[in-house]
């Protein structure tokens, strides 16, 4: 039942809090089985089912880490490492910051460089100012996680890692965030991979923004950070370097841009493997179908061949003919040596897909663990055999944390309402009969009276059974018919007593937007500067504070406004 004492105490102290001034900052954890917002593939993964064992290396659990780290070790080369530190030197080349931060960046490159170094990663897309608050979620769970491998482990140094997905050619999907209720749009033509355009054109987006943010100290300073990294001469890739490094720069952290020919390189000769014999698109396909065998729906559809053909203002599919090659939606064609020779010119000229990445990934990081969304978990899960067959370390693969961001308000009116913020993760037509159960005067539950209404129709039928057979057909008519009838009334008066409250219950839907706008979870539509706009600069230290990537539960986490 809702309004426990426990329950009333906290929100008497959020208000104690709130009218001191305090940012005040409690947390309820949930079973991600209980939000209903996670696939049952997800679900099964985290309580480690059975069925799902062939389908990963080891559990993403903190007693696994030496295990990792001594498979890792005998398939990473001091050729990889040694490749891997002189790109990451190069990419950051250009790079300058405050000299603190240079001189974290740099102790870190340094340190990759030593065979007892070796990073947890996660990644995603280059989203303009971040995009969605899971971005923060993810990084901060590959730092948090990183520490405790460490802490753990203190012989190794663990760098926690973020692989910009910069090779991504959807531009629509990136080139806005929502703030303030509005979405901003970076209104631009473009093609090809996202990490390669140039940040022009973010005039009228500075122009918006100075708009909605303007008016505030913390607005002011949201724009400030915008106006800083968005620089009109540099590419996308290296703007979201720069803001992933000002946001966490009290952070050890290092940005990897994957669009770079000297580790495509070391990647190469699975890339030839995959246009010569299709091996990668055979070995995923089978564990697809492995999967969905096992009942579970495939996430990524693998090709025939996992690769695309990347230039400027270019990503398309590489796809076999009968004897030759050709780039899907140009006419640009390849014989298999034509092709070949290409890639081991150009390798940067070649790019995985979705599926093909993680392999990428791995096989030029001395990487442990990634950290991912549930979409991600489904398709590292359809890639078991294929690293196998390609001789790589499958990592731990971690379910990335989810929060919700819950002010004060919330918590009160909730109260007032005899309700309680888990009850918002229910559907609404489930929160609404919920809400009216718990505030109606009426019993608007019927149970007992079609149970009673059986027990009236066991004995009629034990009457037809006794008299006349050919009367049970109509006994069973009447029954399911009267029964219809009292689940009609039960209807109506749940209807009439929703009407009666009509106003609470719209109160309640609003509250359940302020969790799921536009119907899914916040973490997925809002963007931090949310986070800013509520908590100040106390926001990013609490996310830190509270995100923990060992524990495998949804956070609900509450502050005063």
């Amino acid at each position: 039942m809702p309004n426990t004492t426990k329950h009333r105490i906290f929100v008497a102290a959020l208000a104690i809090l709130a009218a001191s001034g305090t940012l005040f900052m409690e947390r309820q954890l949930l079973t991600y089985k209980s939000t209903r917002q996670f696939s049952n593939l997800v679900l099964d993964y985290l309580d480690r089912s059975e069925v799902l064992r062939p389908f990963y290396n080891r559990a993403p659990a903190l007693d696994q880490v030496v295990a990792q780290i001594q498979e890792k070790s005998e398939r990473f080369s001091d050729e990889s490492r040694g490749r891997l530190v002189q790109a990451l030197s190069e990419q950051y080349k250009d790079f300058s910051a405050e000299e603190k931060l240079n001189q974290r960046i740099n102790s870190q490159l340094k340190a990759l460089g030593q065979t007892n170094t070796f990073t947890v990663t996660t990644g995603h897309q280059l989203n303009l100012f971040t995009g969605p608050l899971y971005f923060l979620y993810k990084i901060f769970g590959a730092i948090n996680l990183a520490e405790q491998y460490a802490s753990k482990n203190p012989e190794y140094k663990i760098i926690p890692v973020f692989w910009m997905a910069s090779e991504d050619h959807d531009f629509e999907e990136i080139s806005h965030f929502r703030t303030a209720d509005q979405k901003i749009l970076w209104n631009k033509q473009a093609k090809g991979p996202v990490g390669r355009l140039i940040c022009s054109d973010l005039v009228e987006v500075v122009a918006q923004l100075n708009t909605l943010w303007g008016g505030s100290a913390i607005g002011r300073s949201m724009l400030g950070l915008f106006s800083s990294v968005y620089d009109h001469k540099i590419t996308l890739a290296s703007a979201t370097r720069k803001l992933v490094h000002e946001i966490f720069k009290d952070h050890d952290l290092l940005v990897i841009d994957g669009d770079d020919p000297l580790l495509k390189r070391g990647f190469a000769s699975i890339m030839r493997s995959e246009l010569e014999q299709g091996l990668c698109s055979k070995a995923i396909e089978r564990t697809t179908q492995n999967l969905v065998d096992a009942g579970y729906h495939k996430q990524v559809h693998p090709r025939a061949i996992n690769l695309f053909y990347c230039d400027s203002g270019l990503r398309e599919r590489i796809v076999r003919e009968e004897s030759d090659f050709s780039v899907d939606q140009t006419e640009l064609s390849f014989t298999k040596e034509e092709l070949l020779a290409l890639l081991d010119q150009r390798p940067e000229l070649f790019s995985p897909n979705a599926l093909l990445r993680p392999l990428y990934q791995e096989c030029v990081l001395p990487n442990l663990a990634y950290i991912g969304g549930g979409a991600e978990v489904a398709y590292w899960l359809q890639l078991k055999d294929c690293f196998e067959q390609c001789n790589l370390t499958y990592p731990m693969v971690y379910l990335r944390n989810s929060l919700s961001l819950i002010p004060d308000k919330v918590l009160n009116k909730l109260e007032r309402l005899n309700m309680e913020v888990s009850d918002l993760f229910l559907p609404i037509e489930e929160l609404s009969r919920l809400y009216i159960e718990r505030n109606s005067s009426l019993d608007l539950d019927f149970s007992s009276q079609k149970e009673h209404l059986k027990n009236q129709f066991a004995h009629l039928y034990r009457l037809a059974q006794q008299t006349d057979a050919s009367f049970i057909g109509a006994v069973s008519a009447q029954e399911k018919k009267q029964l219809k009838g009292l689940e009609r009334l039960e209807q109506r008066l749940l209807r009439a007593e929703k009407r009666k409250h009509a106003r609470d219950l719209q109160r309640l839907i609003e509250l359940r937007q302020s969790l799921f706008p536009d119907g899914v979870l916040q973490e997925r539509k809002e963007n931090m500067s949310w986070g800013f706009q509520h908590m100040g600069s106390e926001f990013f230290a609490q996310l830190k504070k509270n995100i923990d990537p060992s524990d495998h539960r949804f956070t609900l986490l509450f502050f005063n406004s």
